[in-house]
């Protein structure tokens, strides 16, 4: 069963790729709002979640994180990570930049060795402002599922124009200061066979990964519940010859 993020602040959580993660929620609380809509989100379909669309507050978000890392640190548990993610697309928060230059602050105050990580589906990177906070975060972490639009469309269902091309330049502009991070997985989505580990789609991909040339690409499968049925969960094994084959182009490739 597909649920929601109930706070601001949630967790802290054992991340599979990130360690202690302390989360971060910055869309609605009763609601989802994200750019894509993709089939295996953990949070539900975008039309389950109807209710108010509105983004937390940046001084709300400011207060509970202090309160949050004040009492993990005086309790000698310190996370390892501050995460962005939550009920949808972080980065479309219109005040997202100044929430990152906060949650440095805080951070620096309080858990200096922490790292702050933002969990984005890159659909926002068009937006300068978007682009320069994902610059001063540690990790940004950057979804591409596929190289090639219709297994997008079918996957990630974006909500708004989006093409692999446009995307993959974007993600080249960051230089090599990023990360990659791809949902492998197959089964079907309305009577299409959905499939992004065949040997054409990792080929492809790959080429886009040599290309884009990040500091490290994360590859990982379903592991929680997803609003479509009939999709299923590649094994590690499998995630681990595509990580061999990303280790072979001189880039880190972690499994999840």
């Amino acid at each position: 069963m597909t649920s929601l993020y109930d706070n601001i602040i949630f967790g802290p959580v054992r991340s599979r790729r990130l360690g202690l993660s302390l989360g971060v929620n910055l869309l609605p609380i009763e609601s989802k709002l994200c750019s894509f809509d993709c089939i295996y989100c953990e949070c539900g379909w975008n039309d389950e979640h109807p209710g108010k669309r509105r983004f937390n507050a940046r001084e709300d978000v400011r207060t509970m994180l202090a309160e949050t890392l004040e009492k993990m640190v005086a309790a000698g548990t310190p996370p390892d990570v501050i995460t962005f993610a939550g009920n949808g697309e972080p980065t479309m928060h219109p005040d997202f930049e100044p929430i990152i230059d906060d949650t440095i602050a805080m951070r620096d105050k309080y858990c200096p060795s922490a790292k702050v990580s933002v969990l984005s589906n890159a659909t926002q990177i068009h937006r300068e402002d978007v682009r320069r906070a994902l610059m001063r975060v540690d990790n940004n972490i950057l979804k591409l599922d596929s190289a090639f639009d219709a297994t997008v469309q079918l996957m990630n269902k974006p909500q708004g124009k989006y093409t692999v091309q446009r995307t993959v330049e974007l993600l080249k502009a960051f230089e090599g200061n990023l990360i990659i991070q791809t949902m492998f997985l197959r089964g079907e989505y309305l009577g299409q066979k959905v499939d992004n580990t065949t040997d054409e789609e990792v080929t492809a991909w790959l080429e886009l990964v040599k290309e884009i040339a990040p500091k490290q690409v994360m590859v990982y499968s379903l592991d929680r519940d997803t609003p479509c049925q009939t999709i299923y969960k590649v094994e590690k094994d499998e995630l681990r010859e595509i990580a061999a084959r990303v280790e072979a182009l001189g880039i880190a490739c972690s499994v999840a």
